[in-house]
């Protein structure tokens, strides 16, 4: 096996390059941290190049590795590649993958206008996972999808679920030629979620943390809706928010 001490060594400082989005989309990698991470990562159609350990750290099942290149590294270089504050000991470089292709419209999606919080963007994803979603969709503006804490805070679903980029404008279109009701967020001009009946088939659309789904798009939906707040906070976490509305309209 490989061994990597300094963290001058070229590779090194590539792999570094990731913790950018440019440097991601560059590379045409990212980096996944964590044994549950990356064991959901080696379990899925992604490429894993290459797995970094630290010497104390065991390696994933020889059936889950299939090849990939394993390289030991100290703590000083795990520390250097890590995006984290307690590195786990073990990292992955992987390739970027292909949009998925979505063949066929049928089913439940998640639309997310301009999301920019990994945090909650990663969370949805989750969300939409559990709730057996059949995609989700980025549009123009939202956080890059392989950005470390989207990834973590998926806790895996991005490999699960396919998730696409794509013009929201024309997913509209697309979604009510295919007969599927899209429904929007809103706190004005809306109504609230249980005026509604569960849905076999539906799109909803989530938006930015301060300025919520743009207007051009609200104005393209079937119907707006919104959450009822009981109490004095002024509005919903979206990722709570979106948890809330995905459980209620799957019925």
């Amino acid at each position: 096996m490989k061994r990597i001490d300094s963290i001058k060594n070229e590779r090194i400082k590539a792999w570094k390059k990731l913790h950018t989005r440019k440097g991601r989309e560059k590379a045409g990698m990212f980096m996944v941290e964590g044994h549950h991470l990356i064991e959901e990562a080696l379990k899925s159609p992604i490429v894993v190049q290459v797995v970094l350990m630290t010497e104390e750290i065991v390696a994933p099942s020889n059936e889950l590795i299939n090849g990939c290149e394993m390289i030991v590294v100290s703590d000083q270089v795990m520390k250097e590649i890590s995006e984290t504050e307690s590195p786990q000991g073990i990292a992955a470089i992987c390739e970027l993958p292909v949009s998925p292709a979505i063949d066929t419209l049928e089913g439940r999606y998640l639309l997310a206008d301009r999301v920019q919080d990994p945090g909650n963007l990663g969370t949805m994803i989750r969300t939409a996972d559990a709730a057996g979603m059949t995609g989700v969709v980025l549009g123009e503006g939202s956080v890059d999808l392989f950005n470390s804490k989207v990834i973590r805070s998926s806790q895996g679903s991005i490999f699960h679920l396919p998730v696409v980029k794509g013009d929201l404008l024309v997913w509209i279109q697309w979604l009510k030629e295919a007969g599927i009701p899209v429904f929007g967020t809103a706190l004005e001009g809306a109504s609230s979620y249980s005026a509604i009946e569960p849905q076999e088939q539906f799109a909803l659309i989530v938006g930015n943390e301060g300025e919520g789904v743009s207007q051009e798009i609200l104005d393209r939906t079937d119907q707006n809706l919104y959450v009822p707040i009981y109490g004095h906070a002024e509005s919903l976490n979206v990722a709570v928010a979106t948890g809330v509305l995905l459980y209620y309209l799957r019925g």
